[in-house]
């Protein structure tokens, strides 16, 4: 199903890219196994890109995140194969928007227990950098955001409409294939819909980052050993998953999740029966995928 935030904080971003297993699934690369089976690099290097690895923290900063891989080989992938047939069971009786939401936990629950099982390494790694490779982080978090504000900070409600209008398309394309005009003229109702205000995404992306960074910043200048900062850390991922539930803005981010979910079920109730096949297919292939690699764990 298309993700329920397009603008995600950092929290879920930062999730994402650790999670860079499931994000191969969620966007769609067609070629999964092969995308899984190299996600090990491309994680790698996305923590490159924001720290600037030195030569000591290469090789057990791969093994690390080769370890984390196999774990999740071993003992994940059969449940997205029960999530997946779920979500065709779904399309093919009479789902709800509760239906959604609770996918939605589902997934959030799975993310969750990745990151968690993460965080030993995570603090490893946290308790090797060096203060310019903190000011890296930092830099490339502004860099991040400063694209962000080019992207979806400009132009008028028009505009901002319709880049999140086609942002959705492209998910639902992939799991439905083509709309016809009738279809998109009520997609993008539903989708215009939901609230926008991509200034409130960008505080929350902003407000994540400073703490990922007093995090780190904490853990070098204290010199905390290893379960000092596992603590930290574990304290982290479960407070950016609990954020929005007891932000001040809840209210907005309720509606902005209930008026998505009630976006989804529109494309589903809208959509014809070989759409509906379209969907299912693509999920069995994912399945198909999801087994064929579980087979392969160590």
């Amino acid at each position: 199903m298309e993700k329920f935030n397009t603008h995600a904080p950092l929290s879920r971003r930062f999730r994402t890219a650790v999670l860079a297993i499931m994000l191969v699934v969620m966007a769609g690369c067609s070629g999964l196994r092969l995308a899984y089976n190299n996600g090990d690099t491309v994680l790698y290097w996305w923590l490159n890109a924001y720290v600037d690895l030195d030569r000591d923290q290469k090789g057990w900063v791969r093994d690390d995140i080769g370890k984390l891989f196999d774990w999740h080989r071993k003992t994940q992938l059969k449940d997205y194969v029960e999530i997946l047939h779920t979500a065709q069971k779904q399309l093919q009786g009479n789902i709800t928007q509760a239906d959604l939401l609770a996918d939605y936990g589902e997934i959030k629950h799975r993310t969750q227990t990745l990151l968690l099982k993460a965080a030993p390494d995570l603090a490893e790694l946290a308790r090797s950098l060096k203060p310019e490779q903190i000011a890296q982080m930092e830099k490339k978090f502004k860099s991040n955001n400063d694209d962000y504000r080019k992207k979806y900070l400009s132009g008028d409600q028009e505009k901002r409409q319709k880049l999140r209008y086609k942002k959705a398309m492209e998910q639902f394309e992939l799991w439905f294939g083509g709309f016809s005009s009738e279809q998109e003229a009520i997609i993008r109702k539903a989708s215009d819909a939901r609230p926008l205000n991509n200034e409130i995404w960008l505080d929350e992306r902003m407000r994540r980052q400073q703490n990922v960074l007093n995090l780190v910043k904490k853990v070098q200048q204290e010199k905390l050993g290893k379960d000092a900062t596992v603590t930290l850390i574990n304290t982290l991922i479960k407070d950016s998953f609990e954020r929005l539930e007891h932000s001040e803005r809840k209210a907005f981010f309720d509606a902005y999740q209930d008026s998505t979910a009630q976006m989804v079920l529109t494309v589903i109730k809208i959509a014809t029966p070989a759409q509906k096949a379209h969907a299912v297919k693509r999920m069995q292939g994912w399945i198909d995928d999801f087994n064929s690699l579980a087979t392969q764990a160590k």
